[in-house]
Order: C-alpha cells, then sequence, then structure tokens
C-alpha cells in the first residue's frame, strides 16, 4: 500500500464562549507522492504547504467547525486549489471564524479516495454538531479530531457540544472498529481502538 500519513503541528489559540485557550494542533496529511488530503487547517497555512510540497490536494477536510481546526481552511482551498470539506451541522461555528467564506458539505457515509486509499466519513458528534472521524479501513487508521483522545472523549463543556451525544458516537462508531486500529487525534498522542476501549466505562462514570 502506497498511502502514507504525515502530521504537522501548529500552534495558536483556541476562542470559544468569550474564552482563548493556547493550543497545539495536530494537522494530518494522508497520500501518497501525488496526491494527498489535509486533514484540519489550524494555525499557519505556510507549515501545512511546506508540508505538501507539489503535490496535487483532493481536499481539505475539516473534522469540526472550531476555529482552531479551521483557522486558514479558506487561504489553503484558495491557494492549493482544493475544495474545503465540512459537515454542515457546524455552520454556526464555522461562521465565527469564516462569516463570508464557503465549504462542501460532508454527509455520514460518504467516501473520499486519495492515493488508490478509500475514506470514509463518520458523523460522530458530541464535541460539536458536526463532529467528523475519518476511517481508512485499509490503512487500519482512525483521524477523530476531538471526538477521541488518548484517554478519553474531547471536551463537552462549551457551546454546541454534548457529553451523552460524544459519548454515543465514540461507543457505538468508534470502538466498534477492529483493536488495531491506530487513532490520529487532533491534538496530543496518537492511540488505538484496543488501548481506549476498556475506559469506556470509567469516562461514563467520570461524566463532563
Amino acid at each position: 500500500m502506497s498511502i502514507r500519513i504525515e502530521k504537522v503541528v501548529t500552534s495558536g489559540t483556541f476562542a470559544l464562549d468569550g474564552g482563548t485557550w493556547d493550543v497545539e494542533n495536530n494537522v494530518w496529511l494522508i497520500g501518497d507522492d501525488d496526491e494527498v488530503i489535509v486533514v484540519d487547517a489550524a494555525h499557519l497555512a505556510e507549515p501545512i504547504i511546506a508540508a505538501v510540497g507539489d503535490r496535487d490536494v483532493v481536499a481539505v477536510l475539516c473534522t469540526h467547525g472550531h476555529n482552531d481546526h479551521v483557522t486558514v481552511a479558506p487561504e489553503l482551498a484558495e491557494r492549493l486549489d482544493a475544495p474545503t470539506l465540512l459537515h454542515p451541522g457546524d455552520d454556526p461555528l464555522w461562521r465565527m471564524t469564516h462569516p463570508d467564506s464557503g465549504y462542501r458539505s460532508l454527509a455520514d457515509s460518504n467516501r473520499i479516495s486519495v492515493a488508490d486509499t478509500d475514506i470514509d466519513i463518520l458523523h460522530t458528534p458530541g464535541h460539536s454538531p458536526g463532529s467528523v472521524s475519518l476511517y481508512l479501513p485499509e490503512a487500519h487508521a482512525l483521524f477523530t479530531g476531538d471526538t477521541l483522545f488518548c484517554g478519553g472523549p474531547g471536551a463537552t463543556g462549551r457551546s454546541y457540544s454534548d457529553f451523552d451525544t460524544i459519548i454515543d458516537s465514540i461507543r457505538d462508531r468508534l470502538l466498534t472498529l477492529p483493536d488495531e486500529t491506530v487513532v490520529h487525534t487532533g491534538h496530543g498522542d496518537t492511540t488505538t481502538i484496543g488501548a481506549e476501549k476498556p475506559a469506556l466505562a470509567d469516562w461514563i462514570a467520570r461524566g463532563h
């Protein structure tokens, strides 16, 4: 299989509900020597464009609409001549950052191909209404944005989020995948489905 996964880490600010937090984001490139998909458009365009190089960009795919994941999406779309993809459930969040820019809609069960590999789109709401995860069955890889991290679910204590919904998404859509599936997250370390699955009951007991 020629598919490879590359990570670019960018730093900036996450802002919502009147608060701001300094964060580091994982930007993922999925592809080969000829074409890639950029997963999330966090903070700074230049490091992402440098990592893409001279490859064709199939899409700039945003796992959700929080500003730290879509910061430079319109800029990347223009400079890389690629569509921005986002689930329309996150339109209110997108408009907070990009009121005058559009995107193409993602839906559950959409399939996108890059480097002869299929990417299945899983709608996994909870962290935000339009959060999606990307599953590559052939590569045993999953990209969860801020839905599932190494150590538990993404935050749900802010506007447009819901703890019970994220637990449903993780339990029913993600933890049903093979244990060897490698989970590439929006922040922090990579993990596996098998490593996270035993902690589900603890997450539910812990609550928000």
